[in-house]
């Protein structure tokens, strides 16, 4: 997927989680509900330079006419799922699948790793200095959210999402109201947001914000990291955090993300407000002083800059958060 900003090479082996392998690729992943526009988002990131991975894509490919997934669902729910030409029925699925919960824990445990397997390969294949997007609508269910270097969910009310999904979709209002419910909530939503697309309006308002967003603080943030700076705040950013209370765990659990083994304990150390905003201080306790040397590189990887030994400061202008690495006391 060839996108404008970038051109050439491939990116090295990225893992689902950690940023160890993720050197040169700064990962956005892309959330919200069914019906929230989502798709208007990506294509506006995609204008400005993203390389996007589109989970709804991929979900469709790997059930395509003679694969292994659409064998799969069709021993698990029947042949009733297929349509005359043997193609997946998707309205016929979703009235099974999406049930009760046995029944969505099948579809998933059927979808879940094929799409799984074809994200890898098309992160592999991302360009070494992309700015890579990933289109996940269940990011938040799979808990996903720490693996990236930034979060953004995009919003709407259930109501109005339930009339765009009746009238422009076609889907029933029994089988539309029955998604929304077993997707995330928006409180879940916004405990793991960094920025947050509101779509109440219309959709160019909703492609504005998404540009004002990719140039006012994605961009930046890609800067610093490539830099290994700090970034300075920006007030009104920080100010906009979809839910500044939650911060500090969405801040634990993305250092430990990038710390993993190394580390023995993420441990939240301050968590106040000033004139900017939320203001997070945490220390990541090493395994030892060689595992503490070795977290340089996965930090700054990883969003948070080195400012001095031991002490990293945050790359993104939206977020005031200092990490210092310390080892156990003898």
């Amino acid at each position: 997927m060839p996108c404008p900003r970038h051109a050439g090479g491939g990116a090295p082996g990225a893992d689902s989680g950690g940023f160890a392998t993720l050197v040169d690729v700064i990962r956005l992943g892309l959330t919200g509900g069914i019906g929230a526009g989502k798709s208007t988002v990506a294509k506006t990131f995609v204008e400005h330079g993203a390389y996007i991975i589109d989970a709804d894509k991929i979900a469709r490919e790997v059930v395509a006419p003679r694969s292994e997934g659409l064998a799969a669902l069709v021993a698990a729910f029947g042949d009733d799922i297929l349509g005359a030409d043997g193609a997946l029925d998707r309205p016929a699925l979703a009235a099974k699948a999406f049930a009760d919960d046995e029944s969505r824990t099948t579809l998933n445990g059927i979808t879940h790793p094929l799409i799984g397997a074809r994200t890898q390969e098309l992160l592999d294949a991302a360009p070494a200095d992309a700015i890579v997007v990933q289109d996940i609508p269940l990011l938040v269910e799979n808990h996903t959210a720490p693996f990236f270097h930034l979060v953004v969910v995009v919003h709407a009310d259930e109501e109005l999402r339930v009339q765009r999904l009746t009238t422009l979709r076609g889907v029933a209002e029994a089988d539309a109201r029955a998604r929304i419910a077993a997707q995330a909530t928006e409180e879940q939503r916004r405990a793991v947001a960094d920025a947050w697309l509101d779509n109440s309006g219309t959709a160019d308002d909703l492609a504005e914000a998404a540009a004002a967003l990719w140039e006012g603080r994605l961009v930046p943030l890609e800067a610093h990291v490539r830099a290994r700076t700090a970034a300075e705040p920006i007030a009104e950013l920080v100010a906009a955090d979809p839910d500044p209370a939650a911060l500090p765990a969405r801040l634990t659990n993305r250092l430990w993300a990038i710390a993993g083994e190394k580390a023995t304990a993420v441990d939240v150390t301050a968590a106040d407000q000033n004139a900017t905003g939320s203001v997070t201080e945490l220390t990541i306790t090493a395994r030892d002083a060689e595992a503490a040397a070795a977290l340089t590189d996965p930090l700054a990887d990883g969003g948070f800059a080195p400012v001095e030994t031991g002490v990293h400061r945050s790359c993104d202008p939206g977020r005031l958060a200092t990490v210092r690495v310390v080892t156990p006391a003898p």
